[in-house]
């Protein structure tokens, strides 16, 4: 304990009323100075005892008890700190450093270790934290073992100065250098078939040109060059709705302190404009209006719908302007607009000559080139005037067999198409019976339902870039209706399009992959039973090859632990899916140089400074402590200020101006006052 005395004031009338009083005195008195008063000095001396005798002086002695004041001892735990001999460095220092403060009986250490799983260093954050509950009288100071890589350091004139000062302790080679790639400027969205610039930068510290590759949705990647230092715009074609994933990398360079952050990712979702759909109808059928509804309700589809009422060659001597407003289109259909078309849709169609084989020829390739073709077999399928008699049987999955059932036979899913994302979801509902099959073999494709002794009903394919879908009856339009109770009619066709339109969560086989926190997550969908080998690459480079387990028939999940922030690649079966952990340009490896530049403005403003460390971490600077205003820092030394903060555990008070004592002497005064002004 210590005793101290002092001199304390506590106004009977608080402090503003107190100075109201002491001013309106002080304005009294210099008026009557002013107008010549004979006794201002006695009235003076009046009015000033008056006001001490109000401020209630005392003399006040106290026990005090001295507090130690608090430092923050802090290691930067980041993903920056693992690289080369940094962190081995910077536990060599932090140890030393704690043992050396927590020597001092005075000083009160208080250590934090940062987030490793942090989106960048906040060094300050955490030293804000560690310090909320000390008041900023017993704060001596604080340091930082770190490679000088901190996010979050105040930029205003006064920030940190109550909690400082703040040395930096930095460790790393600043000589070594990295190559690194970001996206500096990415869209959020674009539409399906346009294209979206995506601007990248490289960072080399030998600069020149270095190769990218770019690939979208794990497709083939294309390589391109860029200067280093230089953003650079890269236009990228949105091919499909949904989130498009976006990979760029760079081949490593000659000085790399990662190869994580030579790789890095955009996702952009897709957005489809309008749906093309051109429905050509053979002949008027009860499917036809079923068709047009189903497509006319969605209000994203523009639909171009023809009914071939008769071929050129039939005698009918119904005027031409009766029987159709305009003229058929055939060229400029099937020859200069066929690629403006995102799905072409035949309903019971047979080649009559209105569309030539030329143009069936066009389709074909249409198809070949990303396009999407559904066809809807009536009994002319079965005839002479097929489709699959034409150039388009190029493309088709299915070829009849010339025979047509007839007879109610209910429509099944096969094994395939209880594990197709088109069909899967309709597994276990109750359908009602169709009454016509165009009887077919299978030639290509997975047939996702079958009709009657389980002939292939209705049959998907990828033909190249494109997709067809088949349906071997004219009956579809009864579930429509109700018939028997009905079917999934509108389900079944908006998921085949959406299939055919190759939406991402509709494909048969897919491998997906997400990384949040400490954990990936991936998860296949194929039509096998079994599952080929999975290989997981995190962002540094390493392989992990985790087990696949069965959910449900043809769809596998598999887990694995991962402790790092960046971009992460699946491959299985020939698929591939990348997934990041956080933000596609994470601070962390955004500079991976050790630097003390960054650090000491803001260490300079708190009265501190930085010091570099060798490789070891173990040539310290001196730490001294240092007064509350004197300098903190200085040639190879660090301060910590001595605060001198104490707590009263008890105190005594004597008033030096009582007041019977205070009256009496004003009253004399007063008195000599009036007998000055007498005279």
């Amino acid at each position: 304990m210590i005793d101290a005395t002092r001199l304390s004031f506590e106004p009977f009338l608080g402090w503003p009323v107190f100075w109201l009083v002491v001013a309106v005195a002080a304005l009294a008195w210099i008026a009557y100075v002013v107008l010549r008063g004979r006794a201002a000095l006695t009235r003076g001396l009046a009015l000033t005892l008056l006001a001490a005798a109000l401020s209630n002086p005392s003399l006040v002695e106290e026990e005090r008890e001295p507090l130690p004041s608090v430092a923050a001892l802090i290691l930067d735990r980041s993903e920056s700190m693992q690289f080369g001999d940094r962190a081995s460095a910077a536990n060599a220092a932090f140890n030393e450093l704690k043992t050396k403060l927590e020597a001092d009986t005075s000083l009160e250490v208080r250590v934090l270790e940062s987030d490793p799983r942090d989106d960048g260093t906040h060094l300050y954050g955490a030293l804000e934290g560690l310090m909320a509950d000390v008041p900023r009288d017993r704060i001596a100071g604080a340091i930082f073992v770190t490679d000088g890589q901190v996010h979050d350091l105040p930029t205003g004139a006064d920030q940190g100065s109550a909690i400082g000062p703040v040395h930096g302790l930095v460790v790393g080679d600043p000589d070594r250098g990295d190559r690194r790639v970001q996206i500096v400027d990415a869209p959020n969205f674009g539409i399906v078939g346009e294209t979206a610039n995506l601007v990248v930068r490289v960072d080399d510290p030998d600069g020149g040109e270095v190769e990218l590759s770019v690939s979208l949705n794990g497709g083939q990647a294309e390589r391109i060059k860029v200067k280093a230092g230089e953003d650079t715009k890269l236009p990228i074609e949105i091919e499909r709705r949904g989130e498009n994933v976006i990979v760029v990398e760079v081949t490593p360079g000659r000085e790399e302190l990662t190869l994580a952050n030579n790789r890095t990712a955009s996702t952009l979702a897709g957005v489809r404009d309008r749906l093309r759909v051109l429905l050509v109808t053979g002949k008027p059928n009860q499917a036809g209006r079923v068709w047009r509804d189903l497509l006319k309700s969605d209000p994203s589809v523009d639909l171009v719908h023809f009914t071939i009422l008769r071929p050129p060659y039939k005698t009918d001597y119904t005027p031409t302007d009766e029987l159709a407003l305009i003229a058929f289109p055939t060229e400029e259909l099937f020859e200069d607009k066929l690629k403006d078309f995102d799905l072409i849709i035949f309903d019971q169609y047979e080649r009559r000559g209105v569309i030539t084989q030329s143009y069936l020829a066009n389709m074909a390739r249409y198809v070949t080139d990303g396009g999407a073709l559904l066809i809807a077999a009536g009994e002319p399928f079965a005839g002479p005037g097929s489709l699959a008699r034409s150039p388009l049987a190029a493309v088709l999955p299915a070829s009849p067999t010339g025979r047509i059932r007839t007879g109610e036979f209910t429509p099944k899913l096969t094994e395939v198409g209880k594990r197709h994302a088109v069909t899967a979801p309709l597994d276990g509902q109750k359908w009602g019976g169709w009454m016509r099959y165009i009887e077919a073999t299978a030639q290509a494709g997975d047939v996702l339902m079958s009709g009657p002794d389980d002939k292939p009903l209705f049959i998907v394919d990828r033909v190249d870039k494109g997709r067809v879908g088949m349906l071997m009856s004219d009956q579809i339009w009864l579930w429509a209706r109700g018939h028997d109770g009905g079917g999934p009619f509108s389900e079944l066709i908006r998921r085949t399009v959406h299939w055919m339109m190759k939406e991402p969560e509709l494909e048969e086989r897919r491998l997906s992959l997400s990384a949040e926190g400490d954990t990936a997550k991936m998860e296949l969908r194929t039509l096998l039973d079994t599952a080929p080998p999975l290989r997981l690459e995190t962002p540094e480079g390493r392989t992990l090859e985790p087990i696949w387990r069965q959910k449900a028939p043809g769809i596998f999940t598999a887990e694995a632990p991962i402790d790092q922030l960046g971009l992460y690649r699946a491959e299985a079966g020939g698929l591939e899916a990348v997934a990041l952990n956080g933000p596609a340009n994470p601070k962390e490896y955004a500079d991976l140089q050790s630097s003390t530049e960054i650090m000491a403005p803001f260490a300079k403003q708190t009265g501190g400074d930085v010091f570099r460390l060798n490789a070891a971490g173990s040539d310290l600077p001196e730490i001294r402590r240092v007064s509350a205003r004197g300098a903190a820092a200085g040639g190879n030394w660090l301060g910590l200020r001595e605060r001198g903060a104490y707590a009263v555990r008890s105190s005594t008070s004597q008033p030096l101006l009582p007041g019977i004592l205070a009256a009496g002497l004003l009253v004399i005064l007063l008195i000599l006052a009036w007998r000055r002004e007498g005279r």
